[in-house]
């Protein structure tokens, strides 16, 4: 059985790419940390669907959750074709106030996690000789963003790591692409104000944010383009870059 992978589904882009997926794939595996009753909806979500669902509960910044958690999903002798690194956390202030340990956080969330999952998936999609890995990025990892630089850095490890790892995968017919998101409606974006979106929102062109579920249709196009595409970072961002 066909089988895709979403890491931080629980909410927001990662549900709704999950149940995007859950229209095309026999298996969908979610994973989230902080809140596991929404992953649980997420799951119901799926399979209302007619999908099967594997949930898994655990930090993905952690590697020995991630080996144990693939561990579990090759048991089940599926085949995974498309892995969505997509879990992630922000940090909003100056960084001269940011602690160590809050760098390390973000750090291990937003980049390890990547390093994890595709540490462990690899040898199962070159072995298969075949696999899509599309990880969830920002347009703040291509031009930066003032008291966003802890997550600013990450995503720009994501992006370098992408085109890295798309080359070095090409070969074994196994591809590497990022999104590289602009202002998305989330719950990431509730540690700010309706004002201070409104603002933010006057600057994009398209005049509102993204929705998680344009992301979700973006995530099932780009892996349905052709196996030449690979290595590239896409902004969807409504045109403010």
């Amino acid at each position: 059985m066909n089988a895709a992978i979403v890491t931080g589904a629980s909410r927001g882009i990662g549900k709704a790419c999950a149940i995007e997926l859950a229209k095309h794939f026999d298996v969908i595996i979610i994973n989230a940390y902080s809140h596991p009753e929404n992953l649980n909806q997420t799951q119901q979500l799926i399979e209302a669907q007619g999908c099967h669902c594997l949930s898994f509960v655990g930090d993905i910044g952690n590697y020995d959750f991630v080996r144990s958690m693939m561990r579990s999903i090759f048991d089940q002798n599926l085949t995974v074709k498309l892995l969505i690194n997509n879990a992630g956390i922000s940090h909003v202030g100056l960084l001269s106030d940011m602690s160590i340990e809050e760098w390390n956080q973000i750090i291990q969330t937003n980049l390890t996690s990547v390093f994890n999952c595709c540490n462990q998936i690899v040898p199962h999609m070159v072995n298969n000789r075949c696999g899509h890995i599309i990880n969830i990025s920002s347009i703040w990892g291509l031009s930066g963003a003032s008291c966003e630089v802890a997550y600013s850095a990450t995503k720009g490890g994501v992006n370098a790591f992408t085109k890295a790892l798309a080359k070095e995968l090409a070969p074994s017919n196994v591809r590497v692409n990022a999104l590289a998101c602009g202002a998305i409606h989330t719950e990431m974006n509730s540690c700010f104000s309706t004002e201070e979106l409104d603002a933010f929102c006057e600057d994009i062109p398209a005049c509102r944010l993204g929705t998680p579920e344009e992301i979700a249709s973006m995530i099932w196009q780009l892996y349905n383009t052709p196996f030449y595409l690979t290595g590239e970072v896409i902004k969807i961002d409504g045109g403010y870059l």
